[in-house]
């Protein structure tokens, strides 16, 4: 049920406690009902025109506060999207992180923008992890020649299923069918390896919502699949996003079904190869960055790696993203 607060669609304090709070974003109604998303912000002492949207993963949220640190200490505003079912946004009545199409979440994308600008930001750089990569890039497509993005940061986006080529082909047909007479079948899920890794609950080093961030995921379902592998075949055919992108990923993929040892220093969700060989389908000036023993989260990765993804990224952002318009 809808609160007060989300009715009145004011800033209230977030589950984050001092420094962040939160805005609902009513959106349109779909087959399940009530549909909201949820913008953070960082309450940080600033007042940049600069700012940054951060957009999750699947089965994610946002949590990672050392990266609205990081964001602010090199001069901009930072905020959040939880998307529609996702994290703070998902309500009892619907199934997790479930869409038909990434264009549904251009709604709560275009509001988000709308309101960081509104707020009295002239530049807006937009950062996307894996599936929240994705989205963006699309998104950002999409939205080219409006003045929307300034700049793209995509850490280690999801371009491609982490697949055999057979999964990938004759898989995805059978999603596809699958996904149009049963949309919510179930077709898949995520093993536990990489959040138990995370979760300081089980020896990792962050402290975040198992509800909202479960180890082994949610439910695969065919009609979301389905919408992902679509959005995988529009990038693979090519994009002309307008706007400086930054991609940045690990170093190597491993499997830690087969080798364990090496879940702390390489991507065991993505295929890092997929990752580097469609950067250049995004559009004319895309800058592609390998992070050494990196993992999927390169925010999340342990030292030195997390610190040369940091570094790597405010030497980008420092070449080129707009500077502030003059006044």
């Amino acid at each position: 049920m809808t609160t007060q607060a989300e009715q009145q669609d004011v800033y209230r304090e977030d589950v984050l406690g001092a420094g962040y709070e939160v805005r609902t974003l009513a959106l349109r109604p779909d087959d399940e009902g009530d549909v909201v998303a949820t913008l953070v912000r960082s309450t940080l002492p600033g007042g940049s025109r600069k700012a940054v949207l951060y957009v999750h993963g699947f089965v994610d949220y946002f949590f990672q506060t050392h990266l609205a640190d990081a964001w602010h200490a090199a001069g901009f505003d930072f905020y959040a999207l939880d998307l529609r079912k996702y994290g703070r946004s998902l309500r009892d009545h619907q199934t997790p992180n479930y869409i038909t199409s990434l264009e549904d979440y251009d709604e709560e994308l275009d509001e988000a923008a709308r309101i960081v600008r509104e707020e009295g930001h002239e530049v807006l750089v937009v950062m996307g992890h894996s599936t929240g990569g994705l989205i963006t890039s699309l998104w950002a497509h999409r939205r080219r020649g409006r003045g929307i993005v300034d700049a793209l940061v995509l850490n280690s986006p999801w371009f491609d299923l982490n697949a055999s080529l057979l999964q990938r082909t004759l898989g995805t047909a059978a999603v596809h069918r699958i996904g149009t007479v049963r949309p919510r079948a179930v077709v898949g899920k995520l093993a536990s390896f990489y959040g138990h890794y995370l979760h300081r609950g089980s020896g990792g080093e962050w402290d975040y919502d198992l509800t909202w961030k479960p180890h082994g995921g949610f439910p695969v379902v065919a009609a979301w699949l389905a919408g992902i592998r679509r959005g995988h075949a529009e990038l693979n055919r090519g994009l002309a996003i307008d706007c400086p992108v930054l991609v940045a990923c690990s170093d190597a993929t491993s499997n830690p079904a087969k080798d364990p040892a090496r879940v702390s220093s390489t991507d065991v969700v993505l295929d890092v190869e997929h990752i580097a060989g469609r950067a250049p389908k995004l559009g004319g000036l895309v800058t592609l960055v390998r992070i050494a023993g990196g993992i999927h989260d390169l925010t999340l990765s342990p030292e030195p790696a997390r610190s040369t993804f940091f570094t790597e990224l405010a030497r980008w952002q420092e070449a080129y993203v707009p500077a502030v318009p003059e006044r």
